[in-house]
């Protein structure tokens, strides 16, 4: 009975701090956002940005456009559909796991379409002189959000599944780093402001946050509606 107890107690402690942290990390995600809309629509972000883009360019050197590209390019919506594809045959076909497959979709497609919807909302144009090619709207960048969301949910996975603390860290911090990386050398190439960079990375965090516990939520119900579906199967005479 004592042992019961402690499982339960254990398990709704565990309950409470994941949602502690992710209505943190959410509400973060969505305050910061809006505080860069605001900064954006007023037009008091434009010592910031230009300060940024100089920033940058000490920090990267002028001569590493093409080590540049090759980063950016790992949040490009072709590379992020490749490595999706592959991550949900890895799910489904291999581990078993129709929950990751869902997720993995559901994760980088919704950030795709709420980056579009978001971009028609504020209708900022990219900056001047930029140094590679780029269509479309500034505002938030896609790149940014895409691999705060993808990058992010490969963390979440990371940080569940390995269990070798060294791995786990190693791993977290790579993809960490990686984001922050791509994030710079949008503002590097000056295909976007950095405003638009860190709009991107919060609305990214803010919709992983909200969709991993709402699919795990749908997850758990699918298994308890099959669980009483097959109990009352059972239960009927042959």
């Amino acid at each position: 009975m004592r042992g019961t107890l402690q499982r339960l107690l254990a398990g709704f402690t565990l309950f409470l701090t994941e949602f502690a942290i992710t209505l943190a990390l959410g509400t973060l995600g969505v305050v910061l956002f809006l505080a860069l809309g605001r900064e954006v629509f007023d037009q008091d972000a434009a010592t910031f940005d230009a300060e940024a883009f100089r920033w940058t360019r000490r920090l990267l050197g002028p001569s590493r456009q093409s080590w540049v590209e090759t980063v950016t390019f790992f949040a490009s919506r072709n590379f992020i559909t490749g490595a999706g594809c592959l991550l949900i045959n890895w799910f489904l076909l291999l581990k078993r796991h129709r929950w990751y497959s869902l997720l993995v979709p559901v994760v980088a497609l919704g950030s795709i379409t709420l980056n579009l919807v978001l971009k028609q909302f504020y209708q900022r144009p990219r900056p001047l002189l930029p140094l590679t090619s780029a269509s479309g709207l500034s505002f938030p960048s896609g790149h940014a959000m895409i691999s705060a969301s993808f990058y992010g949910l490969l963390i979440y996975l990371v940080w569940t599944h390995v269990r070798r603390p060294a791995w786990r860290y190693g791993l977290s911090g790579a993809l960490a780093l990686l984001i922050l990386l791509i994030g710079l050398t949008r503002v590097y190439l000056r295909v976007h402001y950095a405003t638009d960079v860190l709009a991107g990375f919060a609305a990214g965090l803010a919709w992983l946050v909200v969709a991993i516990p709402v699919l795990k939520r749908l997850e758990m119900q699918a298994k308890k509606r099959f669980k009483n579906q097959l109990q009352s199967a059972e239960k009927q005479p042959i």
